[in-house]
């Protein structure tokens, strides 16, 4: 339960919303009261670790546990039959989906007959610490039968390939077309039509602190489980039903999380094996993931090949773009396949196009399963376009941003209906937003057009700098709804309930904030409750860059109102018209007289009191629950202009400028949006020049630590600069949109368009990501043998 209140007195008076308030979560954090999953100690609980496969795919013979049971120590080691008296099915249900019944696509709680990927969990020690848990996992004998691998997408397709699972078909999950307009016309009509490969590798998540469960056996068998999750309510919804228990004998609380990234909106079969086993045990069981285990189990994502083809007519102004899209699911799909749909529709992104066609492919492997990580398929679609656009300019010999500038939007087209539509069956229309003008701005704060003078002075000095750029377009606040309770307590202080999910994106700061300017109070008199399906019985959680949207209209809605509630009551106590009321300061003031209520007091008053008058016309409570609901998405933009310098003979690549303009709506804390923004950009250089999840030719990863994939660090980092537009979303109540992903977008694509204009003398194209230093080593070396004499 995420439990916030603000350390000091923030002075002055509202509004709050849209000024950057010190974050209310930040005392605790940083003076180490944080309460992550691992922090929460129980008495008399018991330690977990997995069994994993150490193979890629395998039919599984025998597994003998004898040894590991007789260590001293351990409590139990249980298999998928030892735990199927706990469950309704051995196989995990389809995430965050409402349909029943299971699906052949979804991982097993404990796999008992074959494995699919290294890090498979097959069993599960329970031990009184996790030192002799894990010595027991290397106790447990198990025989397999190797069976061939599929580690490929591209050949797993193929008819004559061998199959990821036994029980499935074809490892080609799903095939389905995006399309609209005369593909055909566009082309045959066209002036230049051009042409590229693409290949984006899969990459990691990696929060502060990788996941975890703890689930607490209370009295009457209640169960009460801790998860490190973005998803609280979709857990407590899985768990209801594949541990056959009644709703109110469970509870699910989401504590401190340290980062969720989207690998944390999965559900895992270890969020079911450690309640199961807690139940069938009668014990308090924790397990907390290590960094090897986020490496092999935890979901990646990004492992997509495009081919993609471009008609533009003279003015390069694009007529159509057809393609195919080959979209490498990993052994299993916890959820519903939303990524290549994702990057299929979202392609256009801020730019014109009369026709398109996508033949899409997702298709199963031998690796760990793909889901959300940061943008949930946008920066491959978003490193497509941009690749494309950069493509039709090298071509023409005309300047990259002209291109866009001749194709993008224009604002009195807003609203702007897509030929799409999104998952959900809506129309796909951008709401708001200038994108020239956003543009415009951001090429002009990064110099664009002084740099081909300061490049051709570096390249007489032999230094290699270059300047990127890529616009992005992102669907945010999606619904079709979130929670927000706003309750009043008799000393006065206000308790907001949201089934939205802290992550440390700073939730509480910008609920208090809108909750506070509602009612005439201050951010500090306002705890923010979230994560906890005991206090909020409704909620989604966290992911799709959706929760100010979402949460913060609901907590508006439903503080402004408790505000009229207030008023109505007070009016009829003070026997004052409400109009000739105003909240302020925690009380309801006269206006222009010295009479006042505490706001306490009302709260006091409407309880009620057996055999005392109540207030006439207003009901009990002073509280409102609200769930504001949509099925339209809110579009923020971006822009990203880039430069860097290179060094041909080693690849290596320095950042030396960043600007970032982003257009989020209206800001509730500006503060807080540009450390999102900062953050987002992290993570794209991070997508785009280091983090690569290596597998070799049998499904074995290669990058199991961080010394062989790495991370950015602050060496690694230019001072960002950050522009900040706000065009208020018309379709919510608080005119916002949403941040977390916005920064990661574009970041890879302007990078990636830098480093290829940097590397121009040497005529090279860059069609992958991430591109480490022996792939850019690699490239200069094939193009000086191209061009040697």
């Amino acid at each position: 339960m995420n439990e916030t209140r603000v350390p000091e007195d923030l002075g002055g008076s509202g509004p709050f919303v849209g000024r950057s308030v010190p974050r209310l979560e930040d005392l605790a954090l940083l003076t180490g009261a944080g309460r992550y999953l691992d922090d929460i100690h129980l008495p008399d609980i018991l330690h977990c670790a997995f069994v994993r496969s150490p193979v890629a795919h395998a039919r599984i013979e025998r597994i003998d546990v004898d040894a590991a049971r007789a260590m001293e120590g351990v409590h139990a080691v249980l298999l998928l039959a030892d735990l199927m008296p706990m469950l309704t099915s051995g196989r995990m249900p389809l995430g965050a989906s409402p349909v029943a019944g299971e699906t052949r696509s979804t991982p097993f709680v404990l796999s008992n007959h074959e494995v699919a990927y290294v890090g498979e969990p097959i069993a599960l020690v329970v031990a009184c610490s996790r030192y002799v848990a894990e010595d027991a996992v290397a106790r447990v004998d198990i025989e397999f039968t190797p069976l061939p691998v599929a580690c490929d997408a591209r050949a797993a397709m193929k008819a004559d390939a061998p199959l990821v699972r036994s029980e499935i078909a074809s490892n080609v999950l799903s095939t389905f077309h995006v399309g609209f307009g005369d593909v055909d016309a566009a082309f045959g009509g066209a002036a230049h039509i051009f042409s590229d490969v693409l290949s984006q590798h899969r990459g990691c998540g990696h929060s502060m602190e990788g996941r975890g469960v703890l689930a607490e056996i209370r009295p009457g068998d209640d169960l009460c489980v801790w998860s490190s999750t973005q998803m609280p309510h979709d857990l407590y919804y899985m768990l209801q039903t594949m541990l056959g228990m009644d709703a109110n004998a469970l509870r699910v609380i989401t504590p401190d999380v340290g980062g969720g990234f989207g690998p944390k909106y999965c559900l895992y079969p270890e969020e079911v094996a450690i309640p199961a086993a807690s139940r069938l045990l009668k014990r308090n069981l924790k397990w907390v993931e290590d960094r090897r285990e986020t490496f092999i189990s935890s979901i990646q994502e990004r492992d997509q090949y495009w081919t993609v083809e471009v008609a533009v007519d003279a003015q390069a102004r694009l007529l159509g773009i057809r393609g195919n899209l080959v979209h490498d699911q990993g052994a299993y799909a916890p959820k519903p396949v939303n990524l290549p749909y994702n990057g299929a529709t979202a392609m256009s992104g801020p730019y014109l196009l009369p026709a398109y066609s996508m033949d899409v492919h997702v298709v199963h492997t031998n690796k760990v399963p793909v889901s959300s990580v940061r943008g949930a398929g946008y920066p491959q679609a978003v490193f497509a376009m941009e690749r494309t656009m950069d493509l039709i300019a090298a071509r023409l010999g005309l300047d990259r941003a002209e291109v866009r500038r001749r194709n993008l939007i224009k604002p009195e087209m807003m609203p702007y209906t897509k030929k799409l539509k999104t998952r959900s069956g809506a129309s796909m229309v951008y709401d708001s937003g200038d994108y020239p003008a956003s543009q415009a701005e951001a090429l002009a704060a990064a110099g664009w057009d002084d740099f081909p003078e300061r490049q051709k002075r570096a390249l007489a000095e032999g230094r290699y700098i270059g300047i990127g750029m890529a616009n992005a377009v992102k669907g945010t606040g999606r619904g079709p709804f979130e929670s927000g309770i706003v309750r009043v307590g008799q000393n006065g202080k206000v308790s907001v309930f949201t089934g939205a999910t802290a992550m440390g994106q700073g939730l509480a700061t910008a609920l208090a904030q809108i909750c506070a300017d509602e009612l005439g109070l201050a951010p500090e008199d306002v705890t923010v409750i979230a994560g906890d399906t005991s206090t909020t019985p409704l909620g989604l959680g966290g992911f799709a860059s959706r929760q100010m949207v979402t949460a913060g209209s609901s907590v508006h809605l439903a503080a402004r109102e408790v505000a009229a509630k207030t008023l109505k009551a007070a009016s009829a106590l003070l026997d004052v018209p409400a109009e000739q009321l105003e909240l302020r300061q925690g009380h309801v003031h006269v206006k222009g007289g010295n009479r006042n209520l505490a706001l306490g007091e009302i709260a006091r008053l409407l309880r009620g009191a057996p055999g005392y008058a109540f207030p006439a016309g207003v009901d009990p409570g002073l509280e409102a629950s609200v769930q504001w609901r949509t099925d339209a998405l809110t579009y923020a933009n971006a822009c990203h202009v880039v430069e860097v310098e290179v060094e041909p003979a080693l690849g290596h690549v320095e950042i030396t400028r960043y600007v970032a303009l982003n257009d989020s709506g209206r800001m509730i804390n500006p503060m807080m949006v540009e450390g999102q923004i900062h953050g987002g950009i992290v993570h794209g250089i991070g997508n785009a020049l280091y983090e690569l999840m290596g597998y070799d030719d049998t499904g074995q990863p290669v990058t199991t630590t961080f010394q062989e994939y790495l991370l950015v660090t602050a060496t690694e980092l230019p001072r960002l600069e950050t522009i900040h537009r706000e065009t208020p979303a018309p379709n919510n109540p608080i005119g916002a949109k949403g941040v977390g992903e916005t920064g990661t977008i574009p970041a890879a694509a302007a990078i990636i368009s830098a480093i290829e204009n940097a590397l121009a003398p040497f005529d090279i194209r860059i069609s992958q990501t991430p591109i480490p230093p022996e792939a850019l080593f690699r490239l200069v070396e094939a193009a000086r043998h191209a061009h040697a004499p």
